[in-house]
């Protein structure tokens, strides 16, 4: 997933003429590090691995202290992003305020913009839509949701998995996904 995820990133920063956007991921995982320095993103290291939620709150500052002025938050499990949503989100964000995407079945938060980059504080986990909203609307800023199809699918479940194999598309994440079921149902078979 995380390949799919870098992919597209890796392709909207091909296609953009400034060279506006830095992209990072937050980690200390050997493997995700090696990944995101095969694209030439910055690793912004987690090495006290508080979960995502403390991730994002790190890494904003981070962000801060070099100057950004908006961070997009955008989680390693939504494997059918594609550039062309991101460049939606591009499009749409306002100059000051923010852009959620929620997840697919309106409960989660699959993207999140903010500027300023602190605008409000990120929380994540189940049902993290309807908080990050309420705390968007209560800065007075604009708060934009946007509805994009690829990053609505996200892999939380064995169900998801059962879904990302059914939507088109020949992903890394949805090939490996059908690898794995095919061996799992030749297995129950022999």
């Amino acid at each position: 997933m995380l390949h799919d995820v870098l992919t597209a990133l890796h392709e909207c920063l091909g296609r953009r003429k400034e060279n506006d956007l830095t992209v990072a991921i937050v980690s200390s995982d050997p493997f995700a590090t090696e990944v995101a320095r095969g694209y030439k993103f910055q690793v912004i290291p987690d090495p006290a691995n508080p979960g995502e939620t403390g991730a994002i709150e790190m890494a904003t500052q981070v962000c801060i202290e070099r100057g950004a002025d908006s961070t997009l938050v955008v989680p390693a499990d939504i494997p059918l992003i594609q550039s062309w949503e991101i460049e939606e989100i591009f499009k749409h964000v306002p100059a000051k305020g923010s852009l959620l995407v929620p997840a697919g079945d309106g409960r989660g938060t699959n993207a999140a913009f903010r500027r300023p980059a602190n605008l409000f504080p990120l929380r994540f986990g189940n049902d993290s839509f309807k908080p990050h909203h309420a705390a968007a609307q209560a800065t007075g800023k604009p708060c934009i949701v946007l509805n994009l199809p690829g990053i609505a699918v996200d892999v939380d479940n064995p169900e998801d998995l059962h879904q990302l194999i059914s939507l088109p598309g020949t992903t890394r994440s949805q090939t490996l996904a059908s690898e794995l079921l095919s061996q799992a149902k030749s297995l129950y078979r022999d």
